[in-house]
């Protein structure tokens, strides 16, 4: 975890293309897959672009409504939740075939960190072939 312009950032390093993450990331019907705050997913759009919305339903039951507001193809993209900043989701080749996949939130958001990391490691596992546990 890092601190950047007034973000928090955690990341992980995959031994994938970034497209392959990218296509993880940007699926509606994957987010339940990899992210454990969300148990459902409603929206008309099966991948995102900037402006799209729908809902999500979180672990406590709860549906939110979100907006896709920021959006670079195949590179980053940011929500809203409730009209507020949320995550960002930014990917990075690296070296090889490595990608990093960069989840940043506001310094408010802290605590959701550690629900970041646990996303991060899903994603690994499902886009290395790994069983998730």
């Amino acid at each position: 975890m890092k601190f950047v312009s007034g973000n928090i950032e955690v990341y992980r390093d995959m031994h994938v293309s970034c497209e392959t993450v990218w296509n993880v990331i940007t699926d509606t019907k994957r987010w339940i897959e990899w992210g454990p705050s969300i148990i459902a997913v409603d929206c008309k759009d099966r991948y995102i672009r900037k402006g799209v919305r729908g809902r999500v339903q979180t672990a406590l039951g709860l549906w939110v409504h979100y907006e896709i507001t920021g959006f670079d193809e195949g590179r980053y993209w940011s929500w809203r939740i409730f009209g507020i900043h949320a995550t960002g989701h930014r990917i990075e080749q690296q070296e090889g075939d490595k990608c990093r996949l960069i989840f940043e939130m506001p310094l408010f958001a802290a605590p959701y960190a550690v629900v970041c990391k646990t996303a991060l490691k899903r994603i690994a596992q499902i886009v290395e072939k790994r069983d998730i546990l």
